[in-house]
């Protein structure tokens, strides 16, 4: 198994995640960002807005990965990345 599910307290947008992992006694710590995308700002028409999330996630820096995105709220949308040399194997 790769991935295990925890929960965190509520993140408020543009926030960091540190979360501290001991495997075989071996410690290592996760980085997470919480963005808010906002469809109003950007003044998408609904059949765009999976483009628009599409090339925000390509522009995003190489060393962070989509794991999540929410639930669309007043019109934004968040999105949750991890940073990938912190993803365990």
């Amino acid at each position: 198994m790769r991935e295990v599910v925890i929960l965190i307290p509520e993140v408020e947008p543009e926030q960091n995640v540190e979360i501290e992992v001991s495997i075989n006694g071996k410690k290592r710590t996760i980085h997470y960002k919480v963005e808010l995308l906002n469809w109003e700002k950007n003044e998408v028409p609904p059949k765009d807005k999976v483009t628009v999330l599409k090339h925000y996630i390509e522009e995003k820096e190489k060393n962070w990965e989509l794991v999540e995105i929410g639930a669309p709220d007043d019109g934004n949308i968040p999105l949750m990345f991890r940073r990938r040399e912190d993803v365990l194997i």
